[in-house]
């Protein structure tokens, strides 16, 4: 395979505790488990790593305990990080609770991941046939979307853009945002971010304004649907619903994650699009089946999974529906 996954977003050190259930205000709860994880971009770039892509780092890392941690989980996958630490800042946390019905929710608290600027941004270069890696989490912060917006609009018109808006979207402001969605190549998004940009519409008619108003350039979208699978919408018109998988989920925290860095993955080498996306509803659907945000399986993996599911990810008839919620 050629070219790498250039990941500009932004990683943190997750602090995960497994609760039966959100407590009420005021009360307390005691978690019947608890870890610490490398969290955010990270997962993306594990579920892409796993799959064959060679992934580097050109975020910000902090010069604390949470960067140094974070510099360790990065070595351990193979990850190289191309810019050096915040002389100033430690990196950014996160405290997910996970439930007994596998939601998740999150609380977090920024560090040097939120602050970017061109100079910090020097040493990340791309070469041809690599692919960038966006995340609304990046732009959503006042110190990092500028800096951001400006070195994505400087690509080189032949490298694709692959943009995730995340939970954040409404933070966005929507110049920034419009900005990054119009150099985007590919935009993966669940149906609440599709419908926070493009307005509350059945899926077929979000997708389709995606590209036509929001993402011009763009060779595809990706919407996705959690167990529901993903649309996915080609700048020709084509589009398919790609169904998700059945397995017993014990933990969804990364697996939006596991799907983007899978998907992109399978591109890179040449996979066609609606293929890539059955493939990355493989890589999800084993995702919750094990707990922890980069949880995402191997290449090997996948193809196991795949061989032994009674259905195509491919084509035939597809029956799985889902809405967009706003």
């Amino acid at each position: 395979m050629s070219g790498r996954l250039v990941h500009i977003g932004s990683a943190v050190v997750d602090h995960v505790y497994r609760i039966d259930a959100l407590p009420a205000p005021g009360t307390e709860k005691t978690a019947s488990s608890f870890a610490q994880v490398a969290g955010g971009g990270f997962n993306m770039m594990v579920a892409a790593s796993r799959t064959g892509m060679k992934v580097v780092f050109g975020g910000q890392l902090g010069s604390g305990p949470n960067g140094d941690f974070l510099r360790a989980a990065f070595a351990a996958e193979g990850i190289a990080t191309l810019t050096p630490p915040s002389p100033v800042m430690d990196s950014g946390n996160c405290v997910a609770m996970i439930s007994g019905d596998a939601e998740r929710t999150f609380v977090s608290w920024p560090g040097a991941e939120s602050v970017l600027s061109l100079g910090m941004m020097a040493p990340v270069r791309v070469a041809p046939d690599d692919w960038v890696f966006a995340s609304g989490y990046t732009l959503s912060y006042p110190g990092s979307r500028d800096a951001l917006a400006d070195w994505i609009e400087a690509l080189p018109a032949e490298i694709p853009l692959v943009f995730d808006p995340t939970p954040v979207v409404s933070d966005i402001p929507r110049a920034i945002l419009d900005r990054v969605l119009a150099r985007t190549s590919w935009l993966s998004c669940n149906t609440t971010e599709a419908a926070e940009i493009a307005g509350r519409r059945d899926v077929e008619a979000v997708a389709a304004r995606l590209l036509a108003s929001h993402c011009p350039s763009a060779d595809g979208v990706v919407i996705r649907a959690g167990a529901k699978g993903c649309f996915v919408r080609l700048a020709d018109g084509t589009a398919r619903t790609m169904p998700g998988f059945n397995v017993t989920a014990v933990d969804t925290n990364g697996a939006g994650d596991t799907h983007i860095g899978a998907f992109v993955s399978a591109l890179s080498r040449g996979v066609p699009p609606f293929a890539a996306a059955g493939y990355a509803n493989a890589a999800a659907a084993l995702s919750v089946t094990r707990h922890g945000g980069s949880s995402a399986p191997t290449d090997q993996e996948i193809q196991t999974f795949l061989s032994h599911d009674d259905r195509s990810v491919h084509g035939g008839r597809q029956e799985a529906h889902f809405r967009l919620q706003k």
